[in-house]
This record gives C-alpha cells, sequence and structure tokens, in this order.
C-alpha cells in the first residue's frame, strides 16, 4: 500500500467549505458553513474572503450567504457535462435492464451524497424517471459504497458532516467492494431490496456507478453477483473504461 500523502489543512478546509455550500443548495451563512464544518468563524470567515477573492464563491447584495462562484461552476463545465456521460451509457443501462429485468440505475457522487443521473425501468419508465430527484447517502447503499471504495478522499469528506458514519461495519464493506470490484447491498438500505453495483470508468477514474436493484426474493446474493460480471462485461464490450 502506497504511503499516505501529507496534506494541506487549508486545501482540505476549502475544499469541504466548498462542498458544504453546494449541499445547502448553492448558498449558505458563514455560521452554518462553521458549524457544519467544525471550523471557528474567524477560520472559516478568512477561508471564504480568499475563496471570494480568486471567484471561487461570491456574495449577492442584500443576501448573507456565500454562494459557489462563476469560477467552480466553470470548472465544472470544463471537465464534462453530465448529459452527455448519461447519453452515452444509456444504451448499457438498457441492455443491462433487459439481461437482468431489473431497474437499472446510473449515480454519480455529489458531496457527500449520491445523485442519479438516469434510471431505466423497461416495465415502468414513469415510476423510473420519479425517481430521479431522490438522493441517497453513501454509506450503505451499494451505489455508495462503490464511490467510497474509489473515489479518493470521499470517506473522510463523508466523516466532515456525519462523523460516526462509518462504522467498522461498512469500513469493512467498503474493503470487500476494493476486493471484489462490486458491492452488494442485501436489504441494508431499503428493506425488501437488494441491489448490486459496479464502478463506471474514464481514463481510469471511477466517475460513475450502474446499479441493479430488484425484489429481495427475485434477486439473491448470487444472482446479484452473476449480474455484477454481466454488468461488467457491457461496460468492457462498449469501451467505456
Amino acid at each position: 500500500m502506497g504511503k499516505s500523502p501529507k496534506l494541506v489543512q487549508s486545501i482540505e478546509r476549502s475544499a469541504a467549505l466548498l462542498e458544504i455550500i453546494a449541499q445547502e443548495g448553492g448558498g449558505a451563512r458563514l455560521r452554518d458553513l462553521a458549524a457544519i464544518s467544525g471550523l471557528g468563524k474567524t477560520t472559516a470567515h478568512n477561508i471564504l474572503q480568499t475563496l471570494e477573492y480568486l471567484g471561487y464563491v461570491h456574495r449577492r447584495s442584500g443576501d448573507m450567504r456565500y454562494h459557489l462562484g462563476g469560477r467552480i461552476l466553470n470548472l465544472a463545465r470544463i471537465m464534462g457535462d453530465d448529459h452527455l456521460l448519461r447519453d452515452k451509457v444509456r444504451p448499457i443501462l438498457e441492455a443491462i435492464a433487459r439481461d437482468s429485468k431489473a431497474t437499472v440505475y446510473l449515480g454519480v457522487p455529489s458531496g457527500d451524497e449520491t445523485a442519479y443521473l438516469d434510471i431505466v425501468d423497461l416495465e415502468d419508465p414513469n415510476i423510473a424517471a420519479s425517481r430521479l430527484r431522490n438522493r441517497e447517502k453513501l454509506e450503505g447503499s451499494a451505489v455508495g459504497l462503490v464511490f467510497l471504495a474509489f473515489v479518493p478522499g470521499l470517506g473522510k469528506r463523508v466523516l466532515t458532516t456525519r462523523a460516526n458514519a462509518l462504522n467498522e461495519n461498512t469500513l469493512t464493506d467498503i474493503e470487500n467492494v476494493r476486493i471484489k470490484g462490486y458491492a452488494l447491498d442485501l436489504e441494508a438500505y431499503h428493506p425488501g431490496v437488494n441491489a448490486v453495483a459496479i464502478p463506471l470508468r474514464e481514463s481510469g477514474e471511477v466517475r460513475a456507478s450502474i446499479a441493479v436493484a430488484g425484489p429481495a426474493a427475485d434477486f439473491p446474493r448470487h444472482r446479484l453477483i452473476r449480474l455484477a460480471w454481466i454488468m461488467m462485461k457491457h461496460v468492457e464490450d462498449a469501451n467505456i473504461q
């Protein structure tokens, strides 16, 4: 295992404040940012002043909240468009849905949560579309475990907002995902529902996760493991990775 890098505390704190602003809907007051991040108000204020000067946050006239600035939003646009990712992966989701006869999800990390870009349910497309607004905590769900296993620093980000989120069992689950390459959720997140998720990589980095979920009675552990390898084959054949 490689040696852990020496982290720059001010950068860690700046990243945490930016992510909290995003999670609070794009705007947050100083006192809330300090409370959520665990920083003193003076420290948080000094960091926010620097970020404001650089264009990563800004304040609006008559509004005490800090908002994400144009510079960070432009960085997100430069890196890529989620709509492009969704369109590229959609045929894979449909193929997996046909093979599995289950609901298929395309999730991406959003702060310390999972957001869903696309959901395919061939039997009931309307129900699938209605779930797109849902966000989930990373810990516990199959998709979230994939991100915690393969996205650097994400576990520490979760602990910034939920100090006791990653208990011993969750840490064991994360390590198992690293070893096996897929994540299982056996009724841990939603009673009566089992799921399996795999990472989706671009240029070697995990950009998203594809998951299959369905009734636990229809998707026991051994079937989910078999589906994981089928899902990986679909991704490999599509040359996404």
